[in-house]
């Protein structure tokens, strides 16, 4: 007899044919009256399907011993459940344990901390909170091809090895074979890393947007989807060591059209979630952030908002709020810039585009200002910037330029100038990292708790 997963299960209706089911024991309580009832949960979705054990089975004794966290199969009928928040119940006609657990299992039926859970984060997703999450998680990362492959483009795997720093802010984590104890040096006791594996120093990536340039320069529109890291050292509840990011590459594309796909793409992830995942919502609605649903269905009623840099700036300076970090034009925007313009300003999501060319990377679109650049974040309220995205500098000599201005090498990045002599043309992107979306997406506090198992500084437990 195949199995049949608990989301099936309950939305069946009652009848005489025997069905199996396999899962986790939640809970088991034994009545005086000759039954226990076994709350089983498969992780297929939020809600449990009671099993109603009698003493007709010869295990029954071996029922009662069961505890939180046993895993088992059992076989049965479905009838009318009589008890309330359930429809359906299991009247068990053979049941098999397979898996025992002890008495001093993690996971009780009572409220744990998020910080204790990050401490068993092999266990966690078997609760209720965690289990959501990976639901929603899911849904995401299917919508987010769904997206991509109903609009022509072609998913792409970019390396997750490189020589270079796409962002240029140096946060990278080194990948070498050499020795530490012993490690080859040069002449003038330098360590050597043209001896180790790749014959040259190589790092994990903070991005597969320069390679996704070269392909979208030959495919048209591509898309990568993978994960990424960052060796910054921030503690903070929004960072991540290593992270997942959705990162398109568009030819023939400017940055007006490049905020629309990206408009465009966070309505459709949003949408989804709100189809496909509405038990899994309003258990965050009621547990974690109220108000969820409505939130989101805010945003899918309105266009975004488009103003400039500049404009942001002013708006910020005449507000009455006492930042903590100064607004002046020539510094990035802070979150809690980027959440007054959401949230007091706005009252929606904002797309602040041109940015002072200073503190942007070196391969965005110089403006004829000749200080600012065609670069756009989307910023949504609570979160901030969830999206950030550029038109390329598809102008070999300004490239060329601006590299050089920075110090870069230009011989490691011979490679990418190449795509602005050879058959260049406008071209635009953007990244959305999934594990803030799905922070944004839950009301879940910490980004931590939205990735299985979370690399920050310190910690890699699992």
């Amino acid at each position: 007899m195949d199995r049949v997963r608990l989301q099936e299960v309950l939305r069946r209706e009652p009848g005489d044919q025997p069905i199996l089911v396999k899962g986790w024991v939640r809970t088991k309580r034994d009545s005086k009256g000759g039954f226990s009832f076994v709350e089983l949960n498969d992780g297929s979705c939020l809600k449990n399907l009671q099993i109603v054990v009698g003493t007709e089975l010869t295990n029954y004794e071996e029922v009662q011993r069961l505890t939180t966290g046993c895993s088992l199969e059992a076989e049965g009928r479905l009838v009318r459940s009589p008890g309330r928040g359930q429809s359906v119940e299991l009247r068990a006609l053979r049941l098999r344990v397979l898996g025992k657990a002890p008495e001093d299992y993690p996971l009780q039926k009572k409220r744990h901390g998020f910080e204790f859970l990050r401490e068993i984060a092999h266990l966690r997703v078997r609760g209720n909170t965690f289990g959501a999450v990976a639901r929603v998680r899911n849904a995401v990362s299917r919508a987010i091809h769904e997206f991509f492959q109903d609009r022509g483009f072609l998913y792409a795997h970019t390396p997750i090895i490189t020589p270079m720093d796409c962002e240029g802010a140096g946060e990278l984590f080194r990948v070498t074979t050499i020795d530490p104890e012993a490690p080859p040096r040069s002449a003038a006791g330098a360590v050597d890393f043209g001896k180790d594996f790749f014959g040259r120093s190589t790092y994990l990536t903070v991005s597969g947007q320069l390679e996704a340039e070269a392909l979208a320069c030959a495919l048209g529109s591509v898309y990568t989807f993978g994960p990424t890291f960052r060796a910054e050292n921030s503690n903070t509840a929004r960072h991540l060591s290593e992270f997942w990011m959705v990162e398109p590459e568009m030819a023939f594309c400017d940055l007006d059209e490049d905020m629309q796909v990206a408009e465009s793409f966070l309505k459709h992830l949003l949408e989804t979630v709100l189809v496909r995942c509405p038990e899994d919502l309003e258990f965050f609605e009621q547990r974690i952030e109220p108000g969820l649903r409505e939130k989101i269905e805010r945003i899918l009623a309105h266009a975004f908002r488009k103003i400039t840099y500049d404009e942001a700036v002013e708006i910020l300076a005449r507000s009455s709020k006492p930042f903590q970090f100064p607004v002046e034009w020539g510094r990035d925007l802070q979150t809690e810039h980027e959440r007054y313009l959401t949230e007091q300003a706005f009252h929606g999501p904002v797309i602040v585009y041109n940015y002072p060319a200073q503190f942007k990377p070196f391969y965005m679109y110089l403006n004829p200002d000749g200080r600012t650049v065609r670069a756009m974040d989307v910023l949504v309220p609570r979160t901030g910037e969830i999206i950030g995205g550029s038109q390329r500098e598809d102008r070999f000599e300004v490239l060329q330029q601006r590299m050089q201005g920075l110090g870069l090498d230009l011989d490691a990045y011979a490679w990418y100038l190449d795509l602005r002599r050879f058959g260049s043309v406008p071209h635009a992107g953007f990244g959305l990292g999934l594990d803030r979306f799905v922070q944004f997406v839950t009301g879940m506090q910490n980004i931590r708790d939205v990735i299985p198992f979370p690399r920050t500084p310190g910690s890699a437990s699992f």
